[in-house]
């Protein structure tokens, strides 16, 4: 375990979909900086096992099973927080879903759900985390987008809701600015995730082969670019989206 960084050691984190792959990842990340940590996912389960696999690590955990796309929900696991923690200086919108298909197979359905989660729930958890932090004059936003913002076939429900939050992360950061309050976007490319994992091999191949470096990049490596936006360092920066994505979103390779 890395040691305690005075920085961070007694912030609160929230992070949305903290349950596996790139938000467990960010969640370890803080815990390695011993911040108090609220995880939030609708998967009771895989919040219970990765509380457990926290257990020694000296830092304050809160588990919240919750829908973000419920206003409601929403609203209570904030002041669950509050009650908890006295505040919240990070929020981490990592939640999200995908539902691939064409634009002429996508249900209604589909779209709404991914619509509704990677873009609505991430608006409800800034709104409502917002007097909190405009009272503290303080805090800090990360919104998890996709290189797939800049388009991509057959995600069009997918890179719609991250397009969305990219405009969102922008307004945001106009908006709060005067509050102190920064509000940045990490855009993951291709990385080594349960759900890259869950991809049919010969897709899996292409996309490694898609990639400028040849590989994929690793949980890690967003959640490296997710602490360095909630840090003091990144004081001065917001409105932006910082692609990890080892080169992809400069353009695509000719195969």
């Amino acid at each position: 375990m890395a040691a305690v960084d005075q920085e961070t050691r007694e912030r609160v984190i929230v992070i949305t979909g903290a349950g596996q792959g790139i938000g467990a990842a960010i969640t370890r990340r803080f815990a390695e900086q011993g911040a108090r940590l609220a995880l939030v996912d609708v998967n009771a389960e895989q919040l219970r096992q990765l509380a457990g696999d926290l257990e020694g690590s000296g830092c304050e955990i809160l588990p919240i099973t919750a829908d973000i796309s419920d206003k409601t929900q929403v609203q209570q696991l904030v002041a669950q927080v509050l009650e908890r923690f006295g505040g919240i200086d990070v929020l981490v919108n990592n939640a999200g879903v995908i539902r691939d298909n064409l634009i002429s197979n996508i249900s209604e359905q589909d779209w709404d759900q991914v619509l509704d989660v990677n873009l609505k729930g991430a608006f409800l958890c800034c709104q409502a985390i917002f007097p909190t932090l405009k009272t503290q004059r303080s805090g800090k936003i990360v919104n998890i987008v996709s290189r797939a913002w800049l388009g991509s076939i057959g995600q069009a429900n997918y890179t719609a809701s991250k397009g969305g939050l990219v405009s969102l992360t922008r307004s945001l950061a106009l908006e709060f600015a005067r509050f102190q309050i920064n509000v940045n976007a990490v855009a993951p490319g291709a990385i080594d995730s349960p759900m890259t994992q869950g991809m049919p091999p010969e897709a899996r191949e292409r996309l490694i082969r898609m990639q400028p470096t040849g590989k994929m990049g690793k949980v890690e490596d967003i959640a490296a670019a997710v602490a360095f936006l909630a840090s003091a360092d990144a004081e001065f920066i917001t409105g932006q989206v910082l692609h990890v994505d080892g080169g992809k979103s400069c353009g695509l390779l000719s195969l």
